[in-house]
């Protein structure tokens, strides 16, 4: 089990300008005791280790030296302060704890990445059971704790975590749809489609590294500009529903009547166009409730939000870049951005925040003969493989845009 960082106690210590002594009355033990943790002696126990962060007005990672995305059981369980009895009895409270017969013991068997003795601690759908609970007493996310076994526990399989299947349209939003005439549900169904092209265009820009606006911005889809179109020509929503034969001139009474229903929002601003100059423009964003209600009349399932322990589509684009690059590595500047504060090594993305995964980190390469560090390159952590290797097919079916070609190779072979 990893212990307290002396260095680092003995750091923040002189960083705030105290003496032991001083340390001492706030974290209610004698200066001696703090002499032999700064010694390395003794190591304090966890409500002890909570204890002395507190005293010190810092995290107890930044005393135990854990780097964020890389925590064990054991590192979470110091973090939140809390024995192993402490725990067992936490779990115990739970179903899935019950049925699991948890004890110290078996926690310590657990954090020791040791075989844990008794019924069903084998079954992977048993023990993904267990991370709610673990999650709920260490005060963390349930992807943390899964994150951490497997960390703990590399050789054997992860605990499985039920991933959200799509789900059969409402009623309600079916019902809505079947309300509209059919030219406004042609309308509604080019509108969504357009979004779909504009998200996939904006997902493009990101994967090459581009500027993309913020939604808010890019979901206010074009829909005619205040022009003659012999001059100024038709937007792509126009020529689609051009195709249909149901373009109206303008906006349109189909456009506003879509919007009295809670299905768009339609809103103007102007923009340069180099044949008339300054025009006006009529922008359309679909509802959510619009959204569902073209789905439900297409005869398309809703998606679900991703489980907790699976990346968005964009993060995991990116994970998948690094696997491609695999075993080389990805080059330093390829990767750069906010991605990192979800998928790298020893990052937070905001005071307070959860720390972020650890599936990519950058390694130094050295350079002929090993005399100094010729470049860093990003790679994937043991735990990125493994992230890859268990969810790559589930991954496959949630996001088929991401190319994943050769990553079934490549995560398996990496050292």
């Amino acid at each position: 089990m990893r212990t307290i960082d002396p260095a680092r106690l003995v750091s923040r210590r002189v960083e705030l300008g105290l003496t032991r002594e001083v340390l001492a009355a706030r974290a209610g033990v004698s200066s001696r005791m703090i002499f032999f943790y700064e010694e390395g002696r003794h190591t304090p126990t966890p409500p002890r280790l909570e204890q002395l962060a507190s005293a010190l007005g810092c995290e107890v990672d930044a005393l135990t030296g854990a780097p964020q995305g890389q925590e064990t059981l054991v590192d979470l369980r110091y973090a939140a302060g809390l024995t192993l009895e402490r725990v067992a009895e936490l779990l115990r409270a739970s179903v899935p704890g019950r049925q699991l017969s948890v004890s110290a013991p078996k926690i310590s068997a657990l954090e020791k990445g040791l075989q844990v003795q008794g019924r069903h601690w084998q079954d992977p759908e048993a023990t993904g059971r267990l991370l709610a609970p673990l999650a709920k007493a260490y005060g963390v996310p349930v992807r943390m704790v899964l994150d951490a076994w497997m960390r703990t526990r590399p050789d054997e399989q992860a605990p499985t975590l039920v991933t959200k299947r799509k789900q059969e349209p409402s009623r309600a939003a079916l019902a809505t749809w079947e309300s509209l005439n059919e030219r406004q549900q042609v309308y509604l169904g080019e509108i969504m489609r357009d979004d779909r092209m504009t998200e996939t265009e904006m997902w493009m820009r990101r994967v090459q590294r581009l500027p993309v606006p913020k939604a808010t911005e890019w979901r206010k889809l074009p829909l005619t500009l205040k022009a003659a179109p012999s001059l100024v020509g038709y937007t792509r929503l126009q020529e689609r529903l051009r195709q249909h034969g149901v373009h109206d001139p303008g906006a349109g009474q189909t456009v506003h009547a879509l919007e009295r229903r809670g299905l768009l929002v339609v809103t103007e601003d102007s923009v340069e166009h180099p044949a008339t100059g300054e025009v006006g423009r009529v922008l359309v964003e679909i509802t959510r409730r619009g959204r569902a209600a073209a789905r439900a009349g297409l005869g398309e399932p809703r998606e679900p939000d991703p489980a907790a322990h699976l990346l968005s589509e964009w993060l995991w684009g990116v994970l998948a870049r690094v696997a491609a690059a695999e075993p080389a590595g990805l080059e330093d500047d390829q990767l750069a951005g906010r991605s990192l504060f979800f998928i790298g090594v020893g990052y937070r993305g905001r005071a307070g925040g959860q720390p972020s995964r650890g599936l990519v980190d950058s390694v130094p390469v050295m350079a002929p003969g090993g005399t100094h560090v010729a470049e860093y390159r990003w790679r994937l952590t043991q735990l990125g493989r493994r992230h890859v290797v268990e969810y790559l097919d589930v991954y496959r079916e949630l996001y088929p845009r991401v190319n994943t070609t050769g990553l079934d190779m490549r995560a398996n072979n990496t050292p």
